[in-house]
Order: structure tokens, then C-alpha cells, then sequence
């Protein structure tokens, strides 16, 4: 990471416009998707440099890295710990906002013993979107974990 004097994250206008490009989608993209998208402002940014600044945002706390499975890690612009649920038919990830974070940290601490620092929980299934698209989903994809 490159970081001032004082120890701070330093700010690029390549991270900036990164950033405001992961924050403005709903869509989870991948660093391909955010790549073409910032193209458009930076046309002469690498796709290296898009995967060395999402780096940099996942590990400062600004964005969130999601992996599913085998596939290409998908990035969130809302760093908060929120849950997903991942469409098996249409790969769509949707966020979810359910009050369930401090109590199954608590469970766990209470019923195991253990210190939780962080979690993480996906649902899978198919979207209403899908759904609503009844001859399409015949049979999803099997999620591998």
C-alpha cells in the first residue's frame, strides 16, 4: 500500500474514480466489469492497476471482496457486513439487510466459547426475477463450496 509519512493511506485520483465506480452499482462487479467501466473517465488505466486499488480498498475497509466458489472474485462498494443472496439461475448477488449479525456472534461466543471477530453468510436460491421467468429456470447451477 502506499502510504504518506504519517503512516495514512495515500489517495490517487485512480482510486478515487475506482471507488465512486464500485459505490454507484448495486451489481457486485467483478475487477473486469469496474476495468471498462473506469476505462471510460482513466482510458489509459491497466487493468493491474484496477486489481492493485481493490486490493488497497479491501484492505483499508472501503469496499468488500466477495468470493464464490471457483469463480472471479465479485467487489462490493458497501463495506459494511451486510448478507448476499446469490442467484443460482442469473449469478445476480443481492444485498440483504437482516438484524441478524450481533446475535449469531453472540450464539457463537455464548454456546462455543469462541471470540468472533467477523462473519460472513450467503443464501442461494432463485431470484424473483428469475422466477418470474418461469420456462428459464429449469435447472440452476449448483453452487460449490
Amino acid at each position: 500500500m502506499v502510504r504518506d509519512r504519517r503512516g495514512f493511506i495515500r489517495r490517487t485520483k485512480q482510486r478515487e474514480v475506482i471507488l465512486s465506480v464500485l459505490q454507484s452499482t448495486d451489481t457486485h462487479p467483478s475487477a473486469d466489469w469496474i476495468y471498462e467501466e473506469v476505462r471510460q473517465v482513466l482510458p489509459n488505466i491497466s487493468l493491474g492497476t484496477i486489481y492493485r486499488n481493490l486490493r488497497i480498498l479491501v484492505d483499508s475497509g472501503e469496499a468488500m471482496e466477495l468470493r464464490f466458489g471457483s469463480g472471479a472474485s465479485r467487489f462490493d462498494g458497501n463495506p459494511k457486513n451486510h448478507y448476499h443472496f446469490v442467484c443460482l439461475n442469473c449469478d445476480r448477488i443481492y444485498d440483504l439487510e437482516l438484524s441478524l449479525q450481533e446475535k449469531l456472534e453472540e450464539q457463537v461466543s455464548e454456546k462455543a466459547g469462541h471470540r468472533v471477530l467477523d462473519h460472513r453468510l450467503e443464501f442461494y436460491g432463485i431470484c424473483d426475477v428469475c422466477q418470474s421467468k418461469k420456462n428459464t429456470i429449469d435447472e440452476p447451477r449448483h453452487h460449490d463450496s
